[in-house]
This record gives C-alpha cells, structure tokens and sequence, in this order.
C-alpha cells in the first residue's frame, strides 16, 4: 500500500538558471517554469494528495530587477488569480496565498482577494500560493498580532502562534520537495519542523511527472518520525 502524503510543499527553484543555460531570456523560465506548476496539480490531486503549496515569490525575490518583478506581479502572478483559477475553481480546488499581501501591487492582491472568495467552499482540494512569503517574517508577524492583543505571557504556546501564522487552517506539509538546491531559503520554517525533504538537482522547469512518483514512493517507504 502506497503512503500518499496528505500535505505537499514545493519548492519551485532554478528557473532563471534553466533559461540562462539554453539561451532564452529570465522570463521564459518563469514562464516555462509557471507551465509546470499547473501540471503539478493535476499530477498530485489525482494521487491523492490533498493540500498543495507553491513557494512562488519570497520576500527576498522583492531585491531583483524591477523588470523581472514586474513581469512576474503584473502578468505571471495576475494570470494565475485572474484567469487560471477559473480552471482550478471548476475543479472543486479551493486557493488560498500566504505572505505579506500589502506588498502586493493593488490589482493583484483585489484578484487574490476575489479568488479566495470564489473557491472557499471547494472540498476536493488546496492549493496554496507563498506569494511575497518569509518564514522568518511569518513568525515575527504572528508575534507582532499576539502582542497587539495583548495576550498574558502564560497563555502563549506553540498552538497560539499556530493560529496566527498567515495559514492557520493548512495542516504542516508531510513533505517538501525542492528542485536545485538544497535548503529551504525562508520557507516554511515553522510549519516544515518535521517534514520529510526531498532534494532534486534539476531545474523546476525539468520537474516531470516521473519525479513526482518516485518521490512518492520513496516517501511511501520512509518511517516517520516526531522526536520519538
């Protein structure tokens, strides 16, 4: 019997340096890169994995040039809550972001805003999108709401700040995967503490469906384990 995890979070890294190694402009990897992403959802729902969530723009990604920003908030990201979601909403998949959404260019978070409201009552699935996300940042913001309610020193536990991270309701990842390299770069940092890793050299754009499975049933074999 396969062990199918219920939770899976991607690291989607490298697709700058595929484009760069076959000659084609930054962009085009995002691009190419974004294309699998979206097969990547197929792939997993119809394994039974339940929750989805995509590392696709960090708070540090805010520091590169304003052109590849630009293309990424304006068209990549602005499709992807405008128009893609429509095919993710008709198959029962609720979307949610996580990460500091006043970042965001305005348009982009309205669209956001409107795609959750659009999927909230979808059952057969989520997808998450860590879009403007820090894992360390996610921490301080959920520190800071505690503090602002002045919640006493006694009643703070690792289930308060659980409930005041950007997702309270996603349960942790069972498994991380990242494509590139081998760290996870701000992600997660909380909610990964015992997540199993898998690690892949290829670029993000190369991720094919083969991985996925084999990662699967490597995971399928592994013994979990908690500090036990």
């Amino acid at each position: 019997m396969v062990n199918i995890p219920n939770h899976i979070a991607f690291i989607v890294d490298g697709n700058r340096r595929w484009a760069r190694e076959r000659g084609l402009p930054t962009l085009e990897g995002h691009r190419r890169g974004f294309n699998v992403m979206k097969r990547v959802v197929g792939w997993c729902m119809k394994r039974g994995v339940n929750i989805l969530t995509f590392y696709i723009f960090s708070t540090e990604n805010w520091n590169r040039s304003p052109e590849e920003v630009d293309y990424l908030m304006n068209r990549l990201f602005t499709g992807l809550f405008a128009v893609d979601i429509r095919g993710l909403h008709k198959r029962g998949i609720k979307v949610l972001a996580s990460g500091q959404r006043k970042r965001l260019p305005e348009a982009l978070r309205i669209h956001v805003q409107e795609a959750e409201e659009l999927t909230k009552n979808n059952v057969k699935g989520t997808v998450v999108f860590a879009l403007s996300y820090g894992g360390r940042g996610e921490i301080v913001d959920a520190v800071r709401r505690i503090v602002k309610n002045k919640t006493p020193l006694s009643k703070i536990d690792e289930g308060l700040i659980q409930k005041n991270l950007y997702t309270p309701d996603i349960p942790y990842p069972d498994l991380v995967i990242r494509t590139s390299e081998q760290r996870l770069s701000n992600f997660l940092l909380w909610q990964s503490a015992y997540s199993e890793l898998r690690f892949l050299k290829k670029y993000w754009p190369d991720f094919k469906e083969e991985n996925l499975e084999r990662i699967l049933k490597e995971y399928s074999n592994r013994e979990r384990r908690f500090g036990g």
